[in-house]
C-alpha cells in the first residue's frame, strides 16, 4: 500500500494542502442529480404508487403498500431476536447519548422594560422528524448508532412524531437490531423505504407516509442529493460528504494508534479522508509502516486501501503552531490531538466537528458511546456548522408585546425609519393607534 508522505512546504505539499482546503463538493454528478430530480418529481405526483414501485425495482420485489410499514409483530419478533448482551450495550450507549444531549436543551426567555414592553424568544420543537437509516449490506451491518444519534436528540427536543425509514432486504424485512434500537428510544413508526424515494416521501408526504418537518440521517450519494434538493421545503441536518479524520501528532505519539485510527475512517468508504500532520519525520515513517502492517488484517481492507491510496496523506511540519493553523484551515470532521499536553492546545482549535484529545481517545469512542453526536460537518463546513443536536429539531419564535405608553415612547423612531424606507403604511399603523392620524 502506498500513502503519500510530504513536507508541507514542498510544492507537492502545498498543492495537497490547497486541495484539502477546497474539498467542498456541491453534490453528486449530473446523472445523479437528474435521476434524483425525476424520483422526487414522480413521488410528489404519484405518492405511494411511485414509492412501492421503486421499492420493488431496487430493494424487495415482493413489497406491497400493505407491508410498507413495520408491524407490531415485526417489532415483537425483533425483540425476541436480539440477545441480552446487545441490549445491555444498547442501553449503555443510549444513556450516554441522552445524558450529553440533555445539556443542549434551550429555554424560552423574556425581557421586560419599565414602560411595559415585553420581548422574548419562544423555543418550540418541530412537529415531526424523519430519520433515514441506511440498509447496510442488505441489513447485514445494521447502523444502530445512527438510530440513537439521530433519534435521541429529537426525543429530547420534544418532537411529537419521529418516523424512521430504512431500505428493506430482498425478503422485505428489516434487521431486528435496527427495530429493537428504534423501539428502545420510542420510535414505532417505521417504513421499509430507502434511497431518494424515501427522502421524497418524507419531504412531500404520501397517503401512507405523512410529510415531516426535518429530515436527518446518513446515506449514499442519492440520499445526500435528495436531501439537498428538498432542503428549504424541509430542514435537513447537513450536506455531508465522506467521513474524514485529521490527526495531529508530535514525537510522543504512538504510530500504531495513529494508523489504527486512520484505518477506522478509511474502512467507511473508498472516498473517506484520513490525514496526519506531524512534527516528527520519524513518526511519519512509522505510521506508514503501521498502515502496511495493520491493513491486511481488516475484512474491509480493499475499501480502506483505496481510500488511503487515493486520499490518504501524511504531512510533515516544523511546529505544532503550524499544524494547528493548518488544521483550522482544513476544518475537519474529526480532529485528533495525539500530542503531549493536548488540553493546552485545545484553545487553539477553532474549526472542527469534534475534537479527540490524547492517545487513549479513539474516534470510535465518539462514534458509539462517548455521548456527543457523531453526525458532524464534513468537507470543511466545520467552519460554519455544528454537530447535530437538540437544536436541529427546534425553532425559535420572537415574542413582542407593547403597552400604549411603550408605543408612545417608540413611535417617533418607528415612523422615522418607516418614512426613510418609503413604507408609509408602517408609520400609519403606529399613528392611528395613538390618535395622530
Amino acid at each position: 500500500m502506498n500513502i503519500q508522505t510530504l513536507r508541507v512546504d514542498s510544492p507537492e505539499g502545498r498543492q495537497s494542502c490547497a486541495r484539502l482546503r477546497q474539498r467542498f463538493s456541491e453534490g453528486g454528478e449530473e446523472n445523479c442529480r437528474q435521476a434524483v430530480r425525476e424520483i422526487l418529481g414522480r413521488v410528489s405526483k404519484e405518492g405511494d404508487t411511485a414509492v412501492v414501485d421503486y421499492c420493488r425495482r431496487f430493494d424487495s420485489p415482493t413489497m406491497t403498500l400493505e407491508t410498507l410499514r413495520v408491524t407490531e409483530e415485526e417489532f415483537a419478533q425483533a425483540d425476541r431476536a436480539v440477545d441480552a448482551a446487545f441490549r445491555e450495550t444498547l442501553r449503555f450507549a443510549a444513556e450516554r447519548i441522552r445524558t450529553f444531549h440533555e445539556r443542549e436543551r434551550e429555554d424560552s426567555w423574556i425581557l421586560t422594560r419599565e414602560d411595559g414592553t415585553i420581548t422574548g424568544r419562544m423555543v418550540r420543537p418541530v412537529d415531526s422528524a424523519g430519520l433515514y437509516v441506511p440498509g447496510g449490506k442488505e441489513g447485514a451491518t445494521p447502523l444502530v448508532s445512527s438510530v440513537l444519534m439521530n433519534g435521541i436528540p429529537a426525543q429530547i427536543a420534544g418532537v411529537a412524531r419521529r418516523v424512521m425509514v430504512t431500505p428493506p432486504n430482498r425478503a422485505g424485512g428489516v434487521n431486528p437490531f435496527l427495530l429493537a434500537t428504534a423501539a428502545e428510544i420510542g420510535i414505532t413508526e417505521i417504513y421499509k423505504v430507502g434511497s431518494a424515494w424515501a427522502i421524497a416521501a418524507l419531504a412531500y408526504g404520501t397517503a401512507t407516509i405523512p410529510a415531516v418537518d426535518v429530515i436527518v440521517g446518513p446515506g449514499n450519494q442519492y440520499v445526500a442529493e435528495a436531501k439537498r434538493q428538498v432542503m428549504g421545503r424541509v430542514r435537513i441536518d447537513m450536506l455531508a460528504g465522506p467521513s474524514e479524520v485529521l490527526i495531529i501528532a508530535d514525537e510522543s505519539a504512538k504510530p500504531a494508534f495513529i494508523a489504527a485510527d486512520m484505518l477506522a475512517q478509511a474502512e467507511h468508504d473508498p472516498q473517506a479522508l484520513a490525514v496526519v500532520i506531524t512534527t516528527s519525520a520519524g513518526v511519519a515513517t512509522a505510521v506508514a509502516g503501521e498502515l502496511a502492517r495493520q491493513l491486511p488484517q481488516l475484512p474491509r481492507a480493499d475499501i480502506a486501501r483505496t481510500a488511503l491510496e487515493n486520499r490518504g496523506l501524511i504531512l510533515v511540519v516544523d511546529s505544532l503552531d503550524e499544524a494547528m493553523d493548518l488544521a483550522n484551515e482544513i476544518a475537519i470532521e474529526h480532529l485528533e490531538l495525539q500530542i503531549d499536553e493536548p488540553w493546552q492546545w485545545l484553545p487553539r482549535t477553532r474549526h472542527a466537528g469534534a475534537v479527540f484529545l490524547g492517545p487513549w481517545t479513539p474516534e470510535a469512542a465518539g462514534d458509539y458511546v462517548a455521548g456527543p453526536n457523531h453526525v458532524l460537518p464534513t468537507m470543511g463546513t466545520a467552519r460554519i456548522s455544528s454537530a447535530l443536536g437538540v437544536e436541529t429539531f427546534v425553532k425559535k419564535s420572537s415574542i413582542i408585546s407593547y403597552s400604549r405608553r411603550a408605543l408612545e415612547a417608540d413611535s417617533e423612531h418607528i415612523r422615522r425609519l418607516a418614512a426613510l424606507e418609503g413604507l408609509t403604511a408602517h408609520g400609519h399603523s403606529v399613528a392611528i393607534r395613538l390618535g395622530e392620524d
